[in-house]
């Protein structure tokens, strides 16, 4: 059985969690509100402060979405209760960015500045002139809107230039060696 599937997810104090029909699930928390709609063959219960997902047969295609349906919904409460951030790290000289409003400026090296609007329920803040955070209550978003960052300039393994993750490292390449 799915060891995953199989644990409860427990419900902080302040969070509501509503299971309507069809499997849609609404978690309510400190942060905001988050809603999806699970696949239907899992059941869903709630139990005295826990929520507990289980399939009904152990077909493979039910065996992967027990998994993922628990994880779904525990990533739903942490994002409710304590919210997800990325980190990114602009490296490079001259490269930078600046936030004004609701509008992220990178300037990467291009003969053009790269504005990208924050999307809705997702916030970045500059730390200093070249740390991105990325601030949410849906993981899923805020993975996707930090991978599109940086998309515009990915770092490039002679150098290190670009827009990175702060804990991922580049595999570095030496460079070309003259010829005697």
């Amino acid at each position: 059985m799915s060891r995953i599937g199989r644990m409860p997810i427990a419900v902080p104090a302040g969070v509501t969690v509503d299971i309507a029909e069809n499997n849609k699930v609404t978690v309510k928390g400190p942060k905001g509100t988050l809603e999806r709609v699970l696949p239907e063959e899992m059941t869903i219960k709630m139990e005295d402060g826990q929520i507990l997902v289980t399939r009904p047969n152990d077909l493979k295609r039910m065996k992967s979405l027990h998994g993922l349906t628990r994880t779904l919904i525990n990533n739903m409460v942490v994002g409710v209760t304590q919210g997800y951030e990325k980190v990114l790290e602009v490296n490079g000289v001259g490269y930078r960015a600046q936030k004004q409003g609701k509008v992220l400026t990178l300037f990467l090296g291009y003969s053009h500045q790269v504005d990208m609007t924050d999307p809705e329920g997702i916030e970045t803040v500059m730390d200093g002139q070249n740390k991105i955070i990325v601030k949410g209550i849906d993981k899923e978003k805020v993975g996707q809107f930090a991978a599109e960052i940086r998309d515009k300039r990915r770092p490039e393994p002679y150098k290190g230039k670009g827009i990175k993750y702060a804990d991922e490292t580049i595999r570095r390449k030496v460079g070309k060696t003259g010829k005697k």
